[in-house]
């Protein structure tokens, strides 16, 4: 079993177990890093995790602790952030310029390969602190940039669990879902990352006919009705949602106002995602919908 070790103890050897924190070893014992900062600056840092997926499982009070621990790093361009190979404690967020990652692809040639352009609100280097392995790429700022930087301690106790145990959550949840049913195992947890709870009181509306939309809702519990106006009569029922059944799939295929209303009849709980989230990790939704045609001949009308 992991042991905890005291506030401070670097531990070279770090378990990627969920149970880290167990009934036995409490939260309440973890004392994170303090960086001073002022409110400004704290709802600066908030603006840029709200756009990473790993920190969007965070509960307020987890972000707040995440916050405080984040320290300003500048790197002018041209400067090597994270080089490959080499060890890691900690990870970034970009608040301002952009940034080259790249790396070795043939290992008998130091040529290497650019990968991607980190921009604001992308985080990078949180491999080696989730596996405790080198630096899988090297880094290098394109432009003069500002990061936000987090030590290895908070993130072990904070970021990685949390994320950890969304996906674990959302994984099984995701797959009975007929829409989604034919991306993998990889895709799906990259969508458990993104996901975000909300919950509607029984009467509330949750889609409005003729509103802009980009979300896309599976429920998670409770119950739902969609009412359209047909031929410009009163709004009428056109279908049911129960848990697992999910509506605003048109706002991740086209760009156009919501089709029907969607009205809350008991507390409702759904897990949503963001067109441009969606289509950011898994690409546009019409090429997954390929995959498994025939189930969506039942397209809702969202």
């Amino acid at each position: 079993m992991v042991q905890a070790q005291p506030a401070g103890t670097v531990n070279k050897r770090i378990s990627v177990s969920a149970e880290v924190f167990g009934k036995y070893n409490k939260k309440e014992e973890f004392v994170a890093h303090v960086v001073p900062k002022t409110d400004e600056i704290k709802t600066k840092i908030s603006a840029r995790l709200a756009m990473a997926f790993m920190f969007k499982a965070l509960a307020e009070e987890e972000l707040n602790i995440v916050i405080d621990a984040m320290e300003e790093k500048k790197f002018q361009a041209g400067e090597t952030v994270i080089n490959e190979g080499e060890a890691g404690s900690v990870l970034f967020v970009v608040e301002e310029g952009s940034l080259d990652c790249s790396k070795r692809l043939d290992p008998n040639s130091q040529e290497a390969t650019l990968l991607k352009t980190y921009q604001p609100g992308d985080a990078f280097g949180e491999l080696a602190l989730l596996y405790n392995a080198p630096r899988a790429a090297t880094i290098i700022a394109k432009t003069a940039v500002s990061l936000w930087q987090l030590d290895r301690n908070t993130f072990t106790h904070i970021v990685k669990d949390a994320a950890k145990n969304k996906r674990d959550r959302y994984e099984d949840f995701l797959s009975s879902v007929p829409i989604l049913q034919s991306i993998d195992h990889y895709e799906r947890s990259k969508v458990a990352d993104a996901i975000k709870e909300s919950t509607f009181a029984a009467g509330s509306q949750i889609l409005t006919e003729g509103a802009d939309g980009s979300d896309f809702y599976i429920i998670i519990s409770g119950e739902a009705i969609a009412t359209k106006s047909l031929n410009g009569a009163a709004p009428t029922q056109v279908k049911a949602y129960g848990p697992s059944d999910y509506f605003g799939e048109r706002a991740l295929l086209l760009s156009e106002p919501r089709a029907a209303n969607v009205i809350a009849q008991t507390e409702v709980k759904v897990a949503t995602i963001d067109r441009d989230s969606f289509q950011r990790l898994l690409g546009p939704l019409d090429t997954i919908l390929q995959r498994n045609m025939d189930q969506y001949m039942t397209h809702a009308i969202q």
